[in-house]
């Protein structure tokens, strides 16, 4: 054991500068800048590789940039848009029209030459003009020549039956919309389709369910096609067109393609994705290409095209109105003979508007005809398929490239190199987006050169400040911790107290929360509530709210601390509105997976009651833990306004005060409740909309005929009150439906009690 310790000791002896050596070198202002190099490169690799929204969308906006740089050269290409506008509505009525005038548009279409009709509508319903569904809503009405006129209602035509034989001369394309949301709806195929390589079904994302057209429509219809956007355009900006579409059995074109298969007469179009003969199968099954007759486009991994688009242009529309106008004939001859016609709508009205890369705003059947034209004029731009491992490789490259300068040449030669690598990755990428056609990103690989420049020389300057630090004072580089801090820089704003304020104060309650619960597991059941109340929060924030605290599926907010917020009776309202439509779109994508797990009743709902009133409003606690909060009769109020949201069946109750303090917000009257230490009852009002509702015709017909049952119930009127109610029920939207059920046990009461009475 002594011979062991004696022969290991020399080894030791020699060791001891090794490590003193790594521990030196690991402490090197150069090993801590590599490090920092190699810790930075990396991160922003797995960032780039996971490519999160943030960096997608940054570099999807450089795309769009190069696009308003140079769009799509203008030709005139046989593709004409037929517009519903505001021209031919003030013509001939609101939207939607009897299919009759759409079977006439129909025919005069084909009358005119076109080569093809497509709708970028979905007729999903039957006309309701049409004479038989006017007959059977006639048959227990009692009115003089009943029988008659129904007889002659049910002899004249059926509008959907019209059109369908308008559509049977003229070759026409309709659409559909896939959804997310199953059920039993399929559109018919049309379209044969031939695949080379992989089948399109096992790539493409399958849909549960479609709107489609009348069994009768769809049957008389040459070809029907999807008119969805992209899923992946998350932003409101539309890039790209998904072409083919599948249910997970059969794979649907698109409208644009639909309607280039039918006007070039062609039975089919053909696919082609990886596997196919002359491609590589990279194992990762993919789409490649399309043919539609005589015309090729590719396609993304996912079946989707790049949209390529020019500016917008009147040329490109031909009004309904001027379409059915005889005296047009020639001119309208001369403008759409031969063209492929998508029918369509640019008036404002029916919100059928798309942003685009050009930064203009186009309607929906305009994207259609823009694909349609790229198509024509072969045009397109792309996305390779090399492209991600390019941008990732290059950032690599050009962080190491930067990194290894500063360490050689200083920060200011650097600095310089960091400008030029920035300037050439834009010119290489306007290079290949001018010249070919590609999609390149400059962006990310750009900043992550930056931020590698900033990590390391950062390093760099800390270490050296440092070092010259640590000869002064040997503790100096230690921080103060955080609230130390934040007492230092702010001593009065963290002290024990508050103030009087006038606030608005809003409670939010998850409905029926312990029925979801008692079927969630713990972390489903937190999961949900993340789900949820996150975008809620977001709601509330945007309109400058301060979340006073989460409890447990509720939230408590206030208005107008500890910032002024001149109209925070307004704000609460209108983040109350927002918070609606955020649970109408979560529950629309079933964002919780009840409606994927089968549960009997899937929508989640809300209940929020908002009040208005002075409140003490400030830090409250003990003297080392404390959070900024609201107390008074005011939040009390709030949160009984809440509870009492589900008696009166709406999910958005408001105090009279709210209703003095925000005038012009959308509100009726609910009734009077009396709450739990109050001495005479409390007004509450249903919130129906924004300040913009409330100065369209609509809300106030709604007020009229409100004003009209408020009115029959104080006078115990039950016929009166039955009638206003089925006023209000014609003129409210579904969100206010529960408020009417309410209003309608009321009028119910009084009819029963106005019986007993004669009785």
């Amino acid at each position: 054991m002594r011979r062991l310790s004696r022969d290991a000791h020399p080894f030791l002896t020699r060791a001891a500068p090794v490590w003193v050596r790594l521990r030196r070198l690991t402490r090197s202002k150069s090993a801590r800048a590599v490090a920092a190099a190699l810790l930075t490169l990396i991160a922003l690799t797995a960032l780039r590789t996971y490519d999160p929204r943030l960096v997608h969308e940054t570099k999807e906006r450089a795309f769009d940039a190069y696009q308003r740089l140079s769009p799509r050269p203008h030709a005139d290409l046989p593709v004409r848009i037929v517009d519903i506008d505001e021209a031919s509505l003030a013509a001939y009525g609101q939207w939607p029209w009897p299919r009759t005038r759409l079977a006439a548009l129909t025919k005069r279409l084909g009358e005119l030459g076109v080569g093809v009709v497509a709708y970028d509508i979905i007729f999903s319903e039957p006309d309701r003009t049409t004479p038989g569904r006017l007959a059977s809503e006639l048959g227990d009405a009692d009115l003089p020549d009943r029988d008659l006129t129904v007889a002659l209602l049910k002899s004249l035509p059926d509008h959907d039956q019209s059109l369908a034989q308008a559509m049977q001369k003229t070759p026409t394309v309709l659409g559909f919309a896939a959804i997310q949301r199953a059920n039993a709806t399929r559109p018919s195929v049309k379209a044969g389709l031939a695949v080379v390589g992989v089948q399109p079904a096992f790539v493409l994302p399958p849909f549960r369910g479609a709107v489609s057209n009348l069994p009768v429509l769809d049957e008389a219809a040459a070809g029907i096609g999807a008119i969805n956007l992209s899923a992946r355009d998350r932003s409101g900006v539309v890039r790209r067109l998904p072409m083919l579409m599948s249910d997970g059995a059969r794979v649907y074109p698109s409208l644009a393609i639909e309607a280039l298969r039918v006007a070039q007469n062609q039975k089919g179009i053909v696919v082609r994705g990886t596997g196919a003969s002359g491609e590589a199968d990279t194992g990762h099954a993919a789409l490649l290409d399309m043919r539609v007759g005589q015309f090729k486009l590719p396609l993304t991994p996912d079946g989707e095209a790049w949209l390529y688009f020019n500016r917008d242009r009147r040329d490109r529309y031909v009004s309904v109105k001027d379409v059915l106008d005889p005296a047009k004939d020639a001119e309208m001859r001369d403008k759409l003979e031969g063209m492929i016609a998508l029918v369509g709508t640019s008036a404002a009205g029916l919100l059928d508007a798309r942003a685009t890369p050009l930064g203009q705003v186009m309607p929906g059947v305009a994207i259609q005809a823009q694909m349609i034209e790229q198509i024509i004029a072969q045009d397109f731009i792309e996305r390779p398929d090399w492209a991600d491992g390019f941008e990732i490789v290059l950032t690599l490259l050009l962080g190491s490239l930067v990194a290894a300068l500063l360490l050689v040449a200083g920060a200011r030669f650097s600095l310089i190199a960091c400008g030029v690598v920035f300037l050439g990755a834009i010119g290489g990428s306007w290079i290949a987006f001018s010249h070919f056609r590609l999609l390149i990103d400059p962006v990310y690989p750009s900043l992550a050169t930056l931020l590698t420049y900033v990590a390391v020389e950062r390093v760099l300057h800390m270490a050296s400040d440092r070092e010259k630090r640590f000869a002064r004072q040997a503790f100096g580089q230690y921080l103060a911790p955080e609230l130390l801090a934040k007492l230092e820089q702010s001593p009065d704003g963290m002290r024990l107290g508050g103030e009087t304020r006038d606030l608005s104060v809003m409670f939010m309650d998850v409905r029926g929360f312990t029925p979801i619960s008692e079927t969630l597991s713990a972390t489903e059941l937190v999961d949900f509530i993340n789900t949820l109340l996150s975008p809620l929060s977001d709601a509330i924030q945007d309109e400058l709210g301060t979340i006073d605290k989460y409890i447990g599926d509720s939230i408590m907010a206030f208005w107008n601390a500890p910032v002024d917020v001149p109209d925070h009776a307004a704000r609460a309202c209108r983040a109350a509105l927002k918070m609606r439509a955020v649970v109408e779109q979560l529950n629309d994508a079933d964002a919780f997976g009840f409606a994927a797990r089968g549960i009997d009743d899937p929508v989640v709902r809300i209940g929020v009651g908002i009040n208005t009133g002075a409140a003490c409003v400030g830090n409250m606690g003990s003297a080392k833990r404390f959070n900024y909060s609201a107390m008074g009769d005011v939040v009390n109020v709030a949160a009984r306004i809440e509870s009492a949201s589900k008696s009166f069946g709406t999910d958005l109750l408001v105090s009279e005060d709210v209703a003095r303090a925000a005038p012009r917000i959308a509100l009726l009257e609910a009734g009077e409740i009396m709450l739990k230490g109050k001495s005479k009852p409390t007004r509450l009002f249903a919130l129906a909309g924004d300040e913009e509702a409330a100065a369209t015709p609509e809300f106030a017909e709604l007020q009229r005929c409100h004003r009209a049952l408020l009115d029959a119930l104080a006078a115990d009127d039950a016929r009166a009150a039955a009638e206003a109610l089925a006023n209000c029920r014609t003129a409210a939207p579904p969100a206010l439906a529960g408020l009417y059920d309410h209003f309608a046990e009321r009028v119910g009461a009084i009819g029963g009690m106005q019986k007993q009475g004669v009785g």
